[in-house]
């Protein structure tokens, strides 16, 4: 009886063991949101790896995040190009696509697994035909109006850097941003309005045309591999055909639920499955030969997710408090430690002289656009009660224009100050990369606020009546 068992489960888990694709993948799903405890905390990862750009898309606001979305990067970079120019960015996109090409889609993107998962709900399935390849060519245009001619016009006649695919489209940043944080930040949802409201209707559809069509998002609308795409038939690692042995029956082709025309063409994603329908043993992956190297990074990939692991959730994460003791931090209940900054327009914002008052500190930057739009609230709220009242802005450490200039221009006369290049007061009040941040401080100085995220007139008039 125990050898039958014994054979049924060895005869189980030959039929249903995960293939190597699909365990990559799921490392790489792990190790792009190393930070797990972001989702229970609901605050978003803001260690020095977030500098660092994934190959695949993984959206930077995702508290699991650990690592920046190269397609978000890029979009930021765009909208600067009227004050600096990317290089590291377009250099690492560069990098990836002349390594990889679209095996960053087939092998190392979160959201082609997710893709691949939902498809597997039963279900008629939509086969590839003409109207899918027709539609296949969408992305590009995504791309080039959403992720490239936007960004540049937001920059260029705006002055604000804006990821107008991010901000408006994507699917992904919804589902692991959006939904990844309210969980544990419930009041944010009094601040969702009508952009959200779209990119939700956008998720659905896209998770509805992933049941039936074999990654939708993927095929039809994701501009990140419209980019590594252009890098197939240049890449270091993908799919490739032994011409010689290669009889062209047109099986792999036929077989292959992407919108190929050739093996790895731009819609090939190097997944490799197209060599179990080839009789003549004609295509395989043109680094599928190195054991050696292949057992040796396998090492060190794990070796790495458990570094990331570890160093993302008990080492690098749980910075709170600037002097490390009880009285002093930045959570609620805490006092903030003292502060002196010299504001743009000459004045000293002191902290230690603002006890007796309900103090409002904005983090924010000219180049974020929920930044630029919120601060008029703050504005107004510090003329209905100026005699109760104390206010800085803090702008980032990094400018793309000049802060006096700016502000100028916009009319507001709130005290601001830009940090300065050790970013000591984002240290203080433990700021986020990701803008805006909020932090109210009641009349004996202790923090009952501290949030990242956009805040509404509504949010700052209670805030306001909780410091009183």
């Amino acid at each position: 009886m125990g050898d039958v068992v014994t054979a049924g489960a060895a005869s189980w888990w030959k039929s249903h063991k995960p293939s190597k694709r699909r365990i990559i993948q799921v490392y790489s799903a792990l190790l792009y949101n190393a930070h797990v405890r972001g989702f229970a905390e609901g605050k978003i990862f803001t260690g020095k790896s977030k500098v660092l750009c994934t190959p695949g898309l993984n959206c930077y606001s995702c508290p699991g995040a650990v690592f920046s979305c190269p397609l978000g990067s890029i979009q930021n970079a765009l909208g600067s190009l009227n004050k600096n120019i990317g290089f590291y960015v377009f250099g690492v996109i560069l990098l990836y696509g002349m390594l990889l090409g679209r095996t960053v889609c087939g092998w190392l993107c979160p959201a082609g697994l997710l893709q691949e998962l939902i498809y597997r709900i039963p279900a008629p399935k939509i086969k590839k035909n003409r109207i899918t390849r027709a539609l296949s060519r969408l992305k590009y245009v995504i791309l080039a109006f959403f992720a490239v001619i936007l960004p540049v016009w937001y920059g260029m006649v705006r002055g604000v850097p804006v990821p107008a695919f991010c901000k408006y489209i994507c699917p992904v940043g919804t589902i692991e941003a959006a939904f990844g944080l309210l969980p544990a930040n419930p009041t944010w949802r009094s601040m969702l309005g009508s952009v959200f409201t779209c990119k939700a209707v956008i998720l659905a559809a896209v998770i509805l045309a992933c049941v039936f069509c074999y990654r939708a998002f993927c095929r039809f609308l994701c501009p990140l591999g419209a980019i590594y795409g252009m890098f197939n038939r240049l890449s270091v690692a993908g799919v490739r055909v032994d011409e010689e042995r290669c009889n062209s029956c047109g099986a792999c082709i036929k077989d292959c639920k992407m919108d190929v025309r050739r093996v790895g063409d731009s819609e090939c994603i190097q997944c490799g499955q197209c060599a179990a329908s080839c009789r003549q043993n004609a295509i395989g992956f043109s680094m599928g030969k190195m054991h050696v190297i292949r057992k040796v990074s396998a090492a060190a990939a794990v070796l790495l997710l458990i570094f990331m692991l570890v160093w993302a959730n008990f080492i690098e994460a749980p910075k709170v408090g600037y002097e490390g003791n009880a009285l002093h931090g930045s959570d609620e209940g805490k006092v903030l430690s003292d502060f002196t900054a010299v504001c743009i327009d000459g004045s000293t914002f002191d902290l230690e002289d603002t006890k007796g008052k309900v103090v409002f500190i904005n983090l924010w930057a000219t180049y974020c656009g929920p930044c630029v739009t919120e601060l008029p609230l703050f504005v107004s709220l510090y003329h209905e009660h100026k005699d109760d009242v104390t206010m800085l802005a803090v702008h980032a450490n990094l400018t793309t224009e000049d802060v006096a200039e700016y502000i100028a221009a916009k009319g507001w006369d709130i005290p601001v100050a830009v940090d300065d290049e050790n970013e000591t007061i984002f240290g203080i009040v433990n700021g986020s990369q990701a803008l805006p941040q909020t932090i109210v401080l009641n009349r004996e100085g202790e923090v009952i606020y501290n949030e990242v995220g956009s805040v509404s007139e509504e949010t700052l008039e209670t805030l306001y009546e909780k410091a009183r």
